[in-house]
């Protein structure tokens, strides 16, 4: 097991099968940095376009089609003090007779809501607008968009995703988790990026606290294990992934792949796994805004043992 520092020099918009930046042995960790969503870096200097520009990719060694990737987070850390997000949120969350309330700004001007992140105090400021009450929030640092490279040497804009990650902005991939990929083409080529210091379920106004950080994370390979869609966990819960349009399929691809998983690994057979499955699921949203919507299906893990 070797510890790698990586500091990035180009980034990508999309995730696919670009030459990779440096190969890491499974059980390796790696400490790199991430710009945020607009291509800037800890000193604010724009070094990519916008658009989730992505740190990587890292070839695991030994990775396989059919394999999994385990990426464990061992620590997010926002690295400046100022984060920016959207000043409204996405119209198509509300009613649509309710669209036209909404504060649409003046034409050609897009309206930043406007933070000041402090890792002392663990809390994140908003410093404009001009708002009615101070809003002062405990930051919870994320990372909106991370996977592998898809198969067929597909590439898949960071603004979507699908069954190798991507643009998923599930607020409860934090440190401490562990996040589980299909490996999808030889090296399983791991993308990272769009760090938030905090994000509300389902992105609603289309970004989080958007802001550049420092990464550590940590590959595993689970040889011959083979998933169809993103899993991750957490000391509490299991949860798997579905990345889709319209929010009734991808809430469709995230529950088959949870009774998967009750059936491969918890020791289930059908009936056991849908009955369990009926009176225990629990559902987060990850992503309502984007192109394509994110649900999350969890199962506490106290019920599973």
């Amino acid at each position: 097991m070797a510890m790698h520092r990586f500091t990035p020099i180009q980034y990508f918009s999309t995730i696919g099968a670009h030459a990779p930046v440096l190969k890491i042995e499974p059980g390796d960790s790696v400490e790199t940095t991430t710009v945020d969503a607009a291509g800037r870096d800890k000193s604010g200097e724009q070094v990519a376009l916008g658009g989730n520009p992505m740190t990587g990719p890292f070839f695991i060694v030994g990775a396989e089609v059919g394999d999994t990737l385990a990426v464990h987070l061992d620590a997010i850390t926002p690295n400046r003090a100022y984060g920016w997000g959207r000043a409204q949120i996405a119209p198509n969350v509300v009613d649509p007779d309710f669209v036209p309330q909404l504060p649409w700004p003046q034409v050609g001007v897009r309206p930043l809501a406007e933070w000041n992140v402090d890792m002392s105090t663990g809390q994140a400021s908003l410093t404009s607008p001009a708002t009615t009450r101070p809003i002062v929030l405990p930051i919870e640092p994320m990372l909106g968009c991370f996977g592998v490279a898809p198969a067929g040497n597909e590439a898949i804009s960071t603004a979507t995703s699908a069954q190798h990650g991507g643009n998923m902005d599930y607020r409860r991939f934090v440190a401490g988790t562990t996040a589980y990929f299909p490996v999808l083409t030889p090296g399983a080529l791991f993308f990272l990026g769009d760090g938030h210091a905090l994000q509300g379920d389902g992105e609603m106004a289309g970004t989080g606290v958007e802001i550049s950080c420092d990464v550590r994370f940590t590959v595993d390979l689970r040889k011959g294990w083979t998933i169809n869609w993103p899993r991750g966990e957490n000391e509490e819960y299991i949860w798997t992934v579905g990345n889709a349009r319209p929010l009734d399929q991808a809430t469709q691809h995230a529950t088959t792949e949870m009774i998967r998983w009750l059936m491969a690994d918890y020791d289930m057979d059908a009936i056991t796994a849908n009955t369990l499955l009926g009176q225990v699921v629990e559902y987060d949203l990850g992503n309502m805004f984007d192109p394509a919507y994110t649900m999350v299906c969890k199962v506490a893990k106290r019920r599973l043992r």
